[in-house]
């Protein structure tokens, strides 16, 4: 797979991690929760498990393609930041939306 796929992989990957912990009541999206709705804490602890999995993704990718280059703590305060904007969608739904029933 090329660099340019690659990328969009680990892209895609990203998105659907980013939203899985706001779309459903299961723990890791696997597991049945105690209660009918999840809280927020456990939501974010979600969304932090699934940061660490995309950039493992990320890295794998990367690995394959050659030499991983060495990252400071700018390069993971700005991909934190970008996970936080792939999950806006999924915040979105899950608390701002209004819904019959709810």
């Amino acid at each position: 797979m090329g660099s340019n796929a690659s990328a969009w992989v680990v892209l895609g990957v990203a998105l659907v991690l980013a939203n899985l912990p706001f779309l459903n009541e299961r723990l890791l999206a696997v597991l049945p929760w105690r209660t009918e709705v999840k809280p927020l804490a456990v939501r974010l602890g979600e969304l932090v498990l699934c940061y660490l999995l995309a950039g493992m993704v990320g890295r794998l990718f990367e690995g394959k393609q050659g030499m991983v280059a060495a990252q400071g703590w700018e390069f993971y305060a700005v991909t934190a930041a970008f996970f936080l904007v792939l999950a806006f969608p999924g915040f979105i739904w899950r608390y701002l939306l209004k819904r019959k029933g709810h």
